[in-house]
């Protein structure tokens, strides 16, 4: 496990039914607080589901994190421009 966020993800996984192998793959992709909570909150909402619907889940919550993260760099990127612009004035 990549941290303990990992480690919670894959208990709860496994308590509920999933392969322990699926599981870990599972909880070293998704191993930040924002991630596991997601996945967490998503599994908590029914029985066990197929492994693919899961697979496909974590593939979305994956890209959800990459779009913010790109965003926040886009931000941080449009803010030094604009403050690099004030002082050539």
């Amino acid at each position: 496990m990549t941290s303990d966020h990992s480690a919670q993800l894959y208990e709860f996984m496994v308590r509920k039914g999933y392969p322990a192998e699926f599981s870990a793959v599972v909880a070293n992709e998704l191993h930040t607080e924002f991630t596991v909570k997601r996945m967490m909150g998503y599994l908590s909402k029914s029985d066990v589901l197929p492994l693919e619907e899961v697979a496909d889940e974590m593939l979305a919550i994956l890209s959800d994190r990459d779009r913010i993260m790109q965003k926040h760099q886009t931000e941080y990127a449009q803010a030094k421009i604009n403050e690099m612009y004030r002082k050539q004035e």
